[in-house]
């Protein structure tokens, strides 16, 4: 069974040989650089001293080259727009180390500064003639947004204003998409998760913009959940001329991709906190899902991909209309929230959405756990999310740095063990 047709088995809820594993699709599945390079020096793939790319320097998450997909058996590769968070491409790479000793190859966009207490700034496109858009602590593993607000004038606050990254697909974009479909196609087996961008209304993450140089409109993290209350209108005509701008795109990307795409990432705005949702469930069905329904009923109309949101914590009250809105996986399943046991998700929503992620707990137990403690998670979590298919493997979140790595290969010496069908 290729992996392809290994992950489209579990998209349609039936058991294929193994359960399907994912490793860096995507910015939410993915491995911080310093962890990636320790799991490659542990199997041996590279001389010691080898540096490891950073395909997001935002999250900093390393490379996962073919040779590491081959050697834990990875199922799916990702298809995303080929610039990064800070808006420089993957090109041109040059060496540097990460506060850990790590050494690493980074875009030459990556063009940073240390402030006066040592913290790093970073600029959006690599541009240093403008105010920096993220910080890394010194110390630190990843990079914050800067916020960049100006002050909001209520007279003059426009739509316009919070769109300015939402316009047509470009056409260089459009043949990017198009080469690297076909080539991941037909020169790999796996799954293809794509990340096309614009549909994902409200995604903090990207409300501060920190690739645009300038941002204008409501950019500040505060500031941009107060208004979805206080300024609801306001935010629902940015959300209607977004979808409006998304679904054009989504069509001439898919006359460019076609059916090569498994599952599209719909959505990354995060709805949960450890206790609950930070949403009421009315105001996501008056604001949200309006939209989210709009898009996955356009996907599904016309093409056969699937599709995908990411939010993190507790959403299990919002979990029904989110089925209901037409997502067909949920990620990254943190089963640590409340309300959120594994047990309980599969039984209630197993037959109508496939589970992504869930498969160990990236808080607790991989991080600071024993080898066996990971083993049993693991194989616990394959074993309930695994029946009947609907599952593909993957951590709760990026797998962060320090995580021992003697843990990280107790991880997947696990799915490959307690991973086939029968479960």
């Amino acid at each position: 069974m290729t992996s392809r047709e290994r992950v489209q088995m579990a998209l349609e809820h039936k058991d294929p040989d193994r359960v399907p594993l994912d490793l860096g699709a995507s910015s939410v599945t993915g491995m911080q650089v310093d962890t990636v390079y320790q799991l490659r020096q542990a199997l041996q793939l590279d001389p010691p001293g080898t540096p490891v790319k950073v395909t997001e320097p935002y999250q900093m998450l390393g490379e996962i080259k073919p040779d590491l997909m081959g050697a834990l058996g990875v199922d799916v590769v990702g298809l995303g727009k080929p610039a990064t968070m800070f808006g420089f491409k993957n090109e041109g790479w040059k060496p540097w180390t990460t506060f850990e000793g790590t050494p690493v190859l980074v875009p030459e966009g990556f063009n940073i500064e240390p402030d006066a207490n040592g913290d790093i700034l970073m600029y959006p496109e690599g541009d240093k003639s403008v105010p920096p858009s993220g910080r890394m602590p010194k110390g630190g593993f990843y990079f914050d947004s800067i916020v960049r607000q100006p002050p909001i004038d209520e007279n003059t606050l426009s739509v316009e204003d919070n769109l300015e990254e939402f316009g047509p697909v470009a056409d260089d974009d459009l043949e990017y998409f198009r080469r690297e479909a076909e080539r991941l196609y037909t020169q790999t087996d796996k799954a293809i998760l794509a990340n096309f961008g614009g549909t994902a209304f409200g995604d903090i993450a990207l409300v501060p913009a920190p690739w645009l140089k300038h941002p204008k409109g409501i950019r500040d993290i505060e500031e941009w959940y107060i208004s979805t209350v206080t300024r609801r209108d306001h935010v629902y005509k940015i959300f209607e001329r977004q979808c409006e701008i998304g679904i054009r795109n989504l069509e001439k990307v898919f006359a460019a991709v076609g059916n090569r795409v498994t599952a599209v990432f719909v959505s990354g705005t995060d709805f949960g906190q450890q206790n609950g949702p930070f949403i009421s469930l009315k105001s996501y069905r008056d604001l949200f899902k309006p939209f989210h329904r709009e898009v996955n009923n356009w996907i599904h109309k016309n093409t056969q991909w699937k599709c995908f949101i990411h939010s993190c914590g507790s959403v299990r009250a919002l979990l029904p209309d989110f089925v209901d809105a037409g997502f067909d996986i949920i990620n990254p399943v943190q089963c640590s929230a409340a309300g959120m046991a594994p047990e309980e998700l599969k039984k209630e929503f197993g037959d109508r959405a496939t589970f992504w992620g869930g498969g160990v707990d990236t808080q607790r137990t991989l991080p600071f756990g024993t080898p066996e403690e990971v083993r049993q998670e693991v194989c616990t979590r394959l074993k309930i999310f695994g029946k009947s298919g609907g599952y593909v493997f993957n951590t709760t979140h990026n797998v962060q740095a320090r995580v021992p790595a003697q843990n990280v290969l107790a991880m997947y010496k696990a799915v490959r063990e307690c991973g086939k069908y029968p479960l």
